[in-house]
């Protein structure tokens, strides 16, 4: 008998307010955006931010054409899943490296927008087999990890606590989307179609990419399908989930 695939936990769906923090403009696509979709139906409020703006992402592109692309690729992708606030930090695609200033960045990120939960991609060296993660991801996973720590220290960034901007403490998770960790799920039955749509508004990348008769039904459903079963649904998208909460 072939082994069954493992449980995952639903996700605590209690919560109003997420940022999504991701190297590059297609990141949340890759998985995710179905589960956002599902959320900003509840009313949730989620806003994006990109670390770069992919600009190094296509090959027939010069950066600065590339930038302009993507980040309008990415505009109109959060758009289709109910996202309308989308930041672009400017790091360089391709060599983001973990740092203070990327922590930093990321921390004045938290304390503005101020959510309950933070969504970030897998930090971690591979996605579950023999092959390797790209290092934008590692590098600004691992920075979330502690940017939302810093985010709620007064002393640690403290220039930027100006004009009324607060520390903010109250980040109760982060969200792990694709990691080979995720032990949480949720059901993205209702809302996978716009999660397709969602990657398809990335048309300039995937075209840039060359992969022949690439699918992005095809490709979200090979991840979705295998996830749900294990949450009991028909689609699902799986997250690790990091407590930032002593004790849990």
């Amino acid at each position: 008998m072939a082994d069954q695939p493992s449980p995952v936990t639903p996700l605590d769906e209690d919560w109003d307010r997420a940022l999504v923090v991701v190297a590059h403009p297609d990141d949340v696509e890759f998985g995710a955006a179905a589960a956002i979709a599902r959320w900003t139906d509840q009313g949730k409020t989620i806003g994006y931010c990109m670390v770069s703006s992919g600009e190094a992402g296509i090959d027939s592109l010069e950066p600065d054409e590339c930038r302009r692309v993507r980040e309008a690729e990415q505009i109109e992708s959060a758009r289709v899943v109910g996202v309308d606030s989308v930041e672009f930090l400017g790091f360089p695609d391709g060599v983001i490296e973990f740092s203070v200033p990327l922590r930093a960045a990321i921390a004045e990120q938290i304390r503005r927008f101020r959510p309950d939960i933070v969504i970030t991609g897998n930090h971690h060296p591979t996605w579950g087999g023999s092959t390797p993660n790209q290092a934008d991801h590692i590098a600004v996973g691992r920075a979330v990890i502690h940017a939302t720590q810093d985010a709620g220290n007064r002393w640690i960034h403290r220039d930027q606590l100006v004009d009324g901007l607060e520390p903010w403490g109250e980040v109760r998770q982060i969200w792990v989307a694709g990691s080979p960790l995720a032990g949480h799920a949720v059901d993205t039955t209702a809302t996978f179609d716009r999660g397709v749509a969602s990657l398809e508004a990335h048309r300039a990348y995937i075209d840039g990419l060359g992969w022949e008769h690439f699918d992005p039904a095809e490709f979200l459903e090979g991840m979705s399908r295998p996830s749900g079963s294990r949450l009991g649904t028909t689609h699902a998208a799986t997250f690790e989930v990091i407590s930032m909460t002593w004790g849990e």
